[in-house]
């Protein structure tokens, strides 16, 4: 049970790390960009909202399969496929948690306003460091929310590992496919222990996201 708790935690926390750095651009240009494309983009970011898992784990399954396109070009590297295996789930996780990182992160660049950009600007500034030394700062509750929010949704994951992962013990099981394992082989006790803790963890995650809402106010639903 200590390996599945801590493959879980080694795929939540790198997906947490990776989309906080891949999702910031792309949430600052969701949030200051002038493109008439964005609207189409922030669609597709969300996509996974409401997409079942399993017909995105399915698509990923045959992109990250040895008869894929992708993994022709890798092979030369001797890579023949990244299905059932833990980096497959770490790409699988990072499509399916995007926008729970990227919307929180372009809430709170909204918030921020032009004024104290403008403000860096007349003093000087670059748009670089005007992002890393005010834009950045103010965004901060969102980078919070958002790596909560990320860490909690690739923790509850299902449907993606499970289609991408197959469950295999020591690789590719994670906290949800073994309940699900625990729930086949009739091992109720076990099955109710583990999905108590993950209840636990779910009632924190939101009491925790409450209270960064009270605060800045970057997860607002009308955003």
């Amino acid at each position: 049970m200590a390996e599945v708790l801590w493959l879980t935690a080694k795929l939540a926390g790198i997906t947490t790390i990776l989309l906080l750095v891949l999702a910031t651009p792309l949430s600052w240009w969701l949030a200051r960009g002038r493109s008439s494309l964005r609207t189409s983009i922030t669609a597709l970011v969300a996509l996974p909202i409401v997409l079942p898992p399993t017909v995105l784990g399915f698509y990923l399954l045959i992109a990250l399969g040895p008869k894929s396109p992708l993994m022709v070009l890798l092979q030369p590297f001797g890579v023949r496929t990244l299905a059932f295996t833990f980096e497959g789930l770490v790409i699988g996780s990072l499509i399916y948690s995007l926008p729970f990182a990227v919307q929180p992160l372009r809430n709170a660049f909204l918030a921020i306003g032009d004024e104290p950009l403008e403000a860096a600007a007349t003093l000087g500034a670059s748009s670089w460091t005007s992002f890393w030394r005010v834009a950045l700062p103010l965004a901060l509750p969102g980078y919070v929310a958002a790596a909560i929010l990320t860490f909690a949704h690739t923790v509850g994951e299902f449907g993606v590992v499970m289609m991408l992962g197959g469950n295999i013990p020591g690789e590719t099981t994670v906290l949800s496919t073994e309940i699900y394992r625990l729930v086949e082989g009739l091992e109720w006790g076990e099955a109710h222990r583990l999905s108590l803790m993950l209840l636990v963890f779910a009632f924190a995650v939101l009491l925790a996201l409450l209270a960064i809402e009270r605060r800045a106010r970057v997860l607002d639903p009308r955003a």
